[in-house]
């Protein structure tokens, strides 16, 4: 059965987005269908040029598509990602999150499969509670979360984060283990996608 998986993620410097590309790479090995988005940027263009490193990433990431209601709407499973942000989520991805509810009072996002990732500058530098706040907004949309726990290796050798895929900015580009435990977690939201979707079909 075909799955529709959204990635829909922020990021400033490229860390998330890393990590939601391997999150697709999972999910396509599927055979499921991917669309990867990025939330709309909130900060003035002043603030990104301030920061060579933010710039560089919206330059490089200007062609990927915005995520729209519809995006949701399409998708039978969605991943989130965002940088932490005093152990929260970003502006830019909280303030994609306020636009659903429409969709949250028609019930339009009931059962759909769904997990977060992350990034931070320090191990303990919020990445649990970044999820955390993500998975409250699921359960309100009557969603269903799908963590990867710790049903691979790969997600203790990633980090060991049992919420979703995390990052350290030890070094400019996620560990080849970070990347690991992401294309792990988007593998597993895909299948478990599929099950559900036969499952109801049946």
């Amino acid at each position: 059965m075909s799955v529709n998986v959204a990635v829909i993620h922020y990021s400033s410097t490229g860390h998330v987005y890393q990590l939601a590309k391997a999150i697709a790479e999972g999910a396509e090995a599927t055979g499921a269908e991917v669309r990867l988005r990025k939330v709309r940027e909130l900060a003035p263009e002043e603030a990104i040029r301030s920061n060579p490193d933010w710039a560089e990433h919206a330059r490089l990431t200007a062609d990927v598509p915005e995520a729209t209601l519809d995006d949701l709407l399409w998708a039978d499973a969605y991943l989130f990602g965002s940088p932490t942000r005093f152990g929260n989520v970003s502006a830019q991805l909280k303030q994609f999150f306020d636009t659903t509810g429409g969709l949250w009072f028609e019930r339009r996002l009931v059962d759909k499969l769904v997990s977060g990732f992350t990034s931070s500058d320090d191990v303990h530098g919020g990445q649990e509670s970044t999820i955390i706040s993500m998975y409250n907004v699921f359960m309100h949309w009557g969603a269903i979360i799908v963590p990867p726990g710790y049903a691979d290796d790969v997600v203790s050798a990633g980090g060991g984060n049992p919420y979703g895929a995390s990052s350290v900015h030890v070094a400019k580009d996620p560990s080849p283990e970070e990347l690991a435990a992401a294309t792990f977690q988007g593998r597993r939201v895909a299948e478990k996608a599929a099950q559900f979707l036969r499952g109801r079909a049946a």
